[in-house]
């Protein structure tokens, strides 16, 4: 039961990041992963900053290196520039690269 004034965390990122999402039904801190891999994929520095200050840096980078389950090259490479303490090698998103070569057998 809730009761008193439950005012909703947000934060102030443009809508066109999430135009296949309904912003006002979306439960931000269960979608942080969704919300972050689209940032770092669509998004500049102002907007990893607005991320990094709501969800916290740490929580920011354990989601891009153990829990996004993919992210194109670029965002990788752009992940990287941002988070510098991340490396390629360890980042869930790299490993389970559709590109990666296969042993044929």
């Amino acid at each position: 039961m809730k009761t008193g004034n439950n005012k909703r965390r947000s934060f102030d990122l443009d809508p066109a990041f999430f135009w296949d999402y309904d912003l006002d039904a979306m439960d931000l801190d269960k979608a942080y992963k969704s919300i972050i891999g689209r940032i770092v994929e669509r998004g500049d520095k102002n907007d990893i900053d607005k991320i990094v200050e709501f969800y916290t840096y740490e929580k920011v980078v354990k989601a891009i290196r153990d829990e996004i389950h993919f992210l194109p090259n670029y965002a990788i490479n752009k992940a990287l520039e941002f988070f510098p303490e991340l490396k390629k090698e360890e980042m869930h998103c790299y490993l389970n690269r559709k590109d990666k070569p296969y042993h044929w057998i």
